[in-house]
């Protein structure tokens, strides 16, 4: 799918509003972060969904600055919690400067974010304004949550699945209503939208845990293994734990208790019980039910089968990233 007219776009309004200034170790890790890459997938939904409506995808610009910008800085500080050494396949920032930079420079990174939405004006802006800060506060839930439940065995795939809908994909689908809400889409298909986005993000998440495990470190981009080293309670760790009987729990259940100074072992005995129990085959499924899900939400807007079909092809893109 060609998306190159909105990356080249994005990326080119990018490099025009974010400058390194004064004081210089303040703004060069934002300037770091926002140029490490990634495939641009919230500013990317943001202007897909004002052309989907046949309005001028420029007009989402500064939304998708904003919600690019804040997406960032939740991965700094989170990479901050988790002591991540790579982001993007590079230095995290917390690594190349110190923890310090990294925090502030988060916290000027979402100051900056929330001024990027004060272009729009009127009812736009207080609708962006008041979805941008119920979105941002359920991401810090969602990574709450998340850190809740490393210290809990009880963990269940419900909560798990309510832990990344708040913490991933409640942030892509804020990206697709945002634009809806700036090219002044009805109430009805912004909310379709965010729902496709939601499920999408959903799916996305689920396959970001599967890649974790079994993705190839040249394109994934991080440590792989990063979640079952730090004894993340992700989808295929509780299905794991649901699957496995006897020896088999028991072994598992040390390796989620440990954690040894030379972890290659333990990731590599982990994903052979992943395979073991099926649950390999059972993370496929549920992403395809997800995607599957998001798909069907696209039905009621009325947008052009071009728009619809773009969307369509965006979110089957999205899930065919490299394992």
């Amino acid at each position: 799918m060609d998306l190159s007219i909105y990356t080249q776009t994005f990326l080119s309004f990018l490099k025009e509003e974010v400058r390194i200034k004064e004081p210089k170790k303040l703004y060069e890790p934002v300037d770091y972060i926002l140029q490490l890459g990634g495939k641009r997938i919230r500013p990317l939904l943001v202007l897909m969904s004002v052309n989907a409506f046949d309005k001028d995808y420029h007009k989402g610009l500064q939304a998708s600055l904003a919600i690019e910008v804040f997406h960032n800085f939740t991965l700094l500080h989170d990479d901050i919690m988790d002591a991540a050494p790579l982001r993007r396949g590079q230095q995290t920032v917390h690594e190349k400067w110190d923890v310090n930079t990294a925090i502030l420079s988060g916290d000027a990174m979402m100051i900056l974010a929330n001024q990027y939405l004060e272009h729009y004006s009127g009812a736009t802006y207080k609708k962006l304004m008041v979805l941008f800060q119920k979105t941002a506060l359920e991401v810090c839930e969602g990574q709450q949550y998340d850190m809740d439940f490393e210290t809990r065995n009880d963990v269940t795939i419900p909560e798990y699945i309510e832990m990344i809908k708040l913490k991933t994909s409640v942030l892509v689908a804020a990206a697709l209503k945002m634009g809806a809400i700036i090219a002044d889409a009805s109430d009805e298909e912004s909310e379709a939208l965010y729902d496709y986005g939601l499920n999408l993000g959903l799916a996305f998440q689920l396959q970001d845990d599967y890649l974790d495990a079994f993705g190839d470190p040249k394109t994934f981009g991080k440590q792989i293994g990063g979640d079952i080293i730090e004894n993340k309670k992700t989808f295929l760790v509780l299905k794991a734990k649901q699957a496995l009987k006897g020896d088999d729990l028991m072994l598992f259940n040390k390796y989620y208790n440990e954690t040894p100074k030379d972890s290659s072992e333990k990731v590599k005995e982990v994903k052979k019980m992943f395979v073991k129990s099926g649950v390999v085959e059972a993370v496929k499924k549920e992403i395809e039910a997800y995607t599957q899900k998001a798909f069907r939400k696209l039905e009621i807007l009325n947008i052009s089968e071009k728009s619809k079909n773009q969307l369509v092809e965006f979110g089957n893109y999205l899930m065919a990233r490299s394992v």
